[in-house]
């Protein structure tokens, strides 16, 4: 677990640092990929809402919420499938 911890942090690490020399900031990357996270989180509340009467269920935390946010639709249709068809 603190292996992975550090592994995380030192990319973010390695990404602040990298994108400072970038025309857009850092900050404004960390906001976006905050807004892509909550719109996922969204995307996968609606698809429990209204998949849950057919047994489907994907649960919300940071991956699924990442995944859905950073593909879209597709992200979520694929959390579906796989829910679905490989989890069972």
């Amino acid at each position: 677990m603190y292996i992975a911890g550090g592994v995380l942090l030192f990319i973010l690490l390695i990404s602040l640092i990298a994108g400072m020399s970038s025309p857009a900031s850092p900050l404004k990357l960390i906001g976006v990929l905050f807004v892509k996270l909550a719109a996922g989180a969204c995307f996968l509340f609606l698809l429990n809402s209204f998949s849950g009467d057919y047994g489907l269920h994907v649960p919300i935390n940071f991956v699924t919420s990442a995944i859905a946010g950073i593909l879209g639709i597709a992200g979520v249709v694929s959390l579906a499938v796989m829910q679905l068809w490989i989890i069972g």
